[in-house]
């Protein structure tokens, strides 16, 4: 018996073809979807809410200018410029903010559980709702070690050293071998890198009024 082999028509789409055509399909959505030029794989941990003069972002050899609402990841080395002011929100409730020329890296924030920090220059106002749950929180620069116990303080620079002022709760800040507690109302000086802190003492209303309006 013989078989015939069927032949077909000349207009019929072929697997070759298909392939041709889905290759073109491909490369057609790859040039329609916009190229990303800066993509985190992590979540954000934070962003900024508040904003004024230049602010920004360095990590992992990319530079990101900051506005309102953007997002804020572990490893940012966040910065401002001159007469600048900055207010971000990490985790839940933890609110930082930061004056002109400030330096800050986010270390480490795991939401609602734990977090680490880098002041490296600038001052800083680090403030949580009253009542809420406590985190264990550290402030690490050149000048002290600061463990947070309390909800609002400050640090950085006042009165021509660095200073950390306690407004509410306790702070626990170390440096050049020595440790002072803080309660609400004291204030400690450190007058270099690797100094001791001063002994607390009550800040006066001018002094605490600089300090503020250096990040506010």
């Amino acid at each position: 018996m013989r078989i015939l082999r069927q032949t077909p028509p000349p207009n019929s789409e072929q697997p070759h073809g298909r392939r041709h055509t889905l290759r073109v399909a491909v490369a057609a959505v790859a040039f329609l979807v916009p190229q990303v030029p800066y993509a985190r794989s992590a979540d954000a941990v934070g962003q900024v809410e508040e904003i004024k003069g230049e602010a920004f972002a360095d990590a992992n050899g990319q530079h990101r200018s900051l506005e309102r609402a953007s997002p804020l990841y572990v490893g940012d080395n966040v910065g401002t410029g001159a007469a600048a002011r900055l207010k971000m929100r990490l985790g839940e409730d933890t609110t930082v903010r930061l004056g002109e020329r400030a330096h800050l890296v986010i270390d480490q924030f795991l939401l609602a559980t734990t977090g680490e920090i880098s002041l490296e220059s600038g001052p800083m106002l680090y403030d949580r709702p009253s009542g809420s749950r406590r985190i264990p929180m550290q402030i690490r620069s050149s000048y002290a070690l600061i463990a947070v116990r309390g909800t609002r303080f400050f640090a950085g620079p006042s009165n021509g050293v660095f200073g950390v002022f306690a407004e509410e709760g306790t702070v626990v800040v170390s440096g050049g071998g020595g440790e002072v507690t803080l309660q609400a109302g004291q204030g400690t000086n450190l007058a270099s890198p690797g100094s001791m802190p001063t002994a607390p003492v009550l800040w006066g209303k001018e002094r605490i009024s600089a300090a503020f309006a250096s990040v506010q």
